[in-house]
């Protein structure tokens, strides 16, 4: 039977039966199929190997039975070719279902275990809140008008440089959609990058002196006085545990430090008596913070002390600094100083605080950890010295020279000479 609108409209369900498909005679697996209690739909069967496959094309009282004959053979010239259209549509239909944020949430809780305590909540905030516009978009329809716009936003919202960090977070979770076979290309490629400059913010005496008088005696006061006496990175001291603390110096494992090398720092005195006076606090070996993991709340508490700085000079704060620029600040005092055209700017007892202590570059980069310079490539290779006693010698010498610039007072040493 050929099914037209006279034929189907006088299809009847045969006595006793409560489900029959009336098939059409003109396309293959083409018919209306007939229900107890009145229903009829269109449907479309075929073989695959030794399987029977079925599709449900849709209501015959809501659909052209024109529009439903075109789909039909459409199918069934699709089947001659190879391919598996019941199959293809459930697959679109879970990709449909395959937004951008439950797919974020999934790399989230893959990345949680493999990151650094600092590093997670970056990439959380990078996926959760800066590409909140793609959160509702199916995976495989982002596009990469739709990523370049979520990087624009967040240049003109965040910066180049978060934005730049949102681009690559981006890019590292589409590449793992890939190999999970969520998607086939990664839409971040061939989006623009943002230029980036090198911070060269470096404190000067006053700077510094406002910064350390203003912080509290908390956790943070006391991470922050111990990031500017050491110049190492804030996750290595905000994660420092008991068990890293060994009298007078701190080792930490390679899995605690961003090039993955062990790392081990000399403390001064000063140094020494922050951490000693931190309560050890049962079942806990991490020094400072509350709760499970390390110190957090940075923003928080950088804020509340830019305040403070900012009512203890009549309401008038320092220059934008971030918390790195402590790191920085250290390199530069320790070796050889401020710039002349930096010196020139500075009232005259500031300029002899910061013409450098002469530390060697090389003693310089083994207090960072930093493996560039005098220990990259093959000088890295074959030279396995770590510099111990004069890491010693120059954080110690640091020590001294950072309280002379808080107290306001000629420091008790001298800086070291350059052979």
């Amino acid at each position: 039977m050929k099914l037209t609108a006279t034929t189907i409209r006088a299809a009847q369900l045969p006595r006793g039966k409560t489900e029959a498909i009336i098939f059409d005679d003109d396309i293959p697996g083409f018919g209306l199929r007939l229900r107890e209690g009145g229903s009829r739909t269109f449907v479309f069967q075929y073989k695959l190997g030794t399987k029977q496959r079925r599709m449900a094309l849709g209501s015959a009282a809501a659909l052209k039975l024109p529009d439903v004959r075109e789909t039909a053979e459409k199918l069934h010239a699709r089947i001659k070719l190879g391919h598996d259209p019941a199959s293809d549509k459930a697959q679109a239909r879970a990709q449909a279902a395959q937004t951008f944020k439950p797919a974020a949430e999934l790399y989230l809780e893959k990345q949680r275990a493999k990151l650094r305590p600092r590093s997670y909540p970056d990439l959380e905030r990078h996926l959760l809140k800066h590409a909140k516009s793609l959160h509702e978009l199916q995976l495989t329809k982002v596009t990469r008008q739709d990523v370049a716009s979520v990087i624009s936003s967040v240049t003109k919202n965040s910066g180049a440089v978060t934005a730049n960090r949102v681009r690559g977070s981006l890019s590292a979770f589409f590449s793992w959609a890939m190999a999970q076979g969520m998607v086939d290309a990664n839409p971040v490629i061939g989006t623009a990058r943002n230029e980036e400059h090198s911070r060269e913010r470096v404190l000067a005496p006053a700077e510094i002196r406002a910064i350390w008088q203003a912080l509290e005696n908390d956790y943070f006061g006391d991470i922050i006085r111990l990031l500017a006496l050491t110049g190492q990175r804030e996750a290595e001291i905000a994660g420092l545990g008991w068990t890293e603390v060994n009298e007078d110096k701190i080792v930490l494992a390679g899995e605690r430090t961003k090039n993955h090398r062990a790392h081990v720092v000399p403390l001064s005195e000063p140094a020494q008596a922050i951490i000693e006076k931190q309560e050890h606090r049962k079942d806990r070996d991490l020094i400072f913070g509350n709760g499970a993991g390390p110190f957090s709340g940075w923003s928080s508490c950088k804020n509340r002390l830019d305040n403070r700085i900012a009512k203890a000079n009549d309401g008038k704060g320092i220059a934008p600094w971030r918390i790195h620029d402590l790191r920085r600040t250290f390199a530069t005092y320790v070796g050889g100083g401020m710039p002349a055209h930096e010196l020139e700017k500075l009232p005259a007892r500031d300029k002899d605080w910061t013409r450098g202590l002469g530390v060697q570059p090389h003693v310089i980069e083994a207090v960072l950890n930093h493996v560039s310079g005098h220990k990259a490539g093959v000088a890295g290779i074959y030279n396995r010295s770590t510099y111990e006693p004069e890491k010693k010698q120059a954080l110690d010498l640091w020590a001294e020279h950072l309280l002379a610039i808080v107290e306001a007072r000629s420091p008790i040493v001298v800086p070291l000479k350059r052979a």
